[in-house]
């Protein structure tokens, strides 16, 4: 119990388990250029998410800036949210596109379509939104306003593995949805990601953008980056859809007992998870209001005094980081938001009495 408890841990199968699908690496002799066990994984990911097709890439950053460009945007506007990890703005400004930055609803954390509709100009080519720890965002209002004014609507569901809404996986919504397979995901290859589209052409399309825009021997169509998974990494992901239903489950449990640790102080609110017909539990947010004795920082900083490394997720702004100043917007609510979260440590493993110890620290500092 003395030992750090950090915000999260990676998922990792025995390692007994993993040696049989190097053997077949090793027999194969096929490392990278989708092999077979890329192409089972694609396969067998289609089948679990629910989705008709899937491109693997190495992580979810150049799925992200690959997925614009399959879009064909190649200059304007693109909306999207000031509350996000940085490769979500990264992949725009990239592809040499413009981010415009919007604000969000406070008690979802995802960008407002209200606030959307109001900053579409005659600029604006695409809408990014984030489905922010796995909650939905209004899909249906953000679709009504991509098909009013013909924008390309792509989702950055990098916290949204196995998440379902309305009957079905919330990768469907969109033109694109993107996700990672980072080390921190619910489900990771060590490093990966993928983009999930709805036609054999634009899956094509895709493919060919993910390496190198090559058609054959002889032929590339576009100019664009190698983001092709390896067989090691396909490997892993083979691995880990066999216990992910486990791992799911074990997530839900500590996210209940937090909930249920948590309800009754002053001051801390969890942020709602109740949309989601399937969850994933990515992470484990909690909002510190004015109400309780310390502000956010003072109880990370007292968390942390404790061995607990919890994460001030998503802080700073992207509007309030340098690099994009010149892209500075009013976001109050986020603003806010980023001022308030913090993420509690959250993994499969954690055990009921580190996350009564959390629990105690943060009741102990509301007295």
């Amino acid at each position: 119990m003395n030992e750090p408890i950090y915000v999260t841990q990676p998922v990792l199968p025995e390692l007994a388990e993993f040696i049989p699908y190097l053997e077949q690496i090793w027999k194969n002799k096929i490392l990278t250029n989708c092999g077979p066990l890329h192409q089972q994984l694609e396969k067998e990911l289609c089948e679990y998410l629910g989705v008709d097709y899937i491109s693997l890439f190495n992580n979810g950053t150049i799925a992200l800036v690959t997925a614009l460009q399959a879009l064909g945007l190649e200059q304007g506007e693109v909306i999207t949210t000031p509350y996000t990890f940085v490769a979500t703005a990264h992949s725009i400004v990239w592809n040499k596109l413009t981010p415009v930055f919007v604000d969000i609803d406070p008690e979802t954390s995802n960008i407002d379509p209200k606030k959307v509709e109001k900053a579409i100009t005659a600029k604006t080519v695409a809408i990014l939104p984030v489905h922010c720890y796995g909650i939905p965002c209004e899909v249906e209002q953000l679709q009504a306003l991509a098909n009013k004014h013909s924008l390309k609507l792509i989702y950055d569901a990098a916290h949204a593995f196995g998440c379902e809404y309305q009957g079905q996986s919330l990768l469907n919504y969109g033109d694109l949805s993107v996700i990672s397979f980072h080390a921190t995901k619910v489900f990771n290859t060590f490093e990966g990601g993928a983009i999930i589209c709805h036609t054999a052409e634009m899956k094509q399309r895709i493919d060919r953008l993910k390496n190198f825009g090559i058609v054959d021997e002889t032929t590339v169509d576009g100019i664009s980056l190698n983001g092709k998974l390896s067989e090691v990494h396909s490997a892993l992901g083979l691995l880990q859809l066999k216990t992910i239903d486990k791992t799911l489950e074990a997530r839900q449990k500590i996210d209940e007992n937090y909930r249920n640790f948590l309800q009754n102080i002053d001051g801390i609110k969890c942020i709602s998870r109740l949309h989601l017909e399937k969850d994933n539990y990515s992470y484990f947010p909690i909002v510190i209001s004015e109400r309780y004795p310390l502000s956010r920082d003072e109880l990370f900083e007292k968390l942390k005094a404790n061995n607990v490394f919890a994460r001030k997720y998503f802080y700073p702004l992207m509007t309030d980081l340098n690099v994009y100043q010149q892209f500075k917007s009013e976001a109050p609510n986020a603003k806010q938001l980023s001022e308030q979260v913090l993420c509690l440590p959250m993994y499969p493993t954690l055990i009921i009495e580190q996350i009564q110890m959390i629990v105690d620290v943060i009741q102990e500092c509301a007295k």
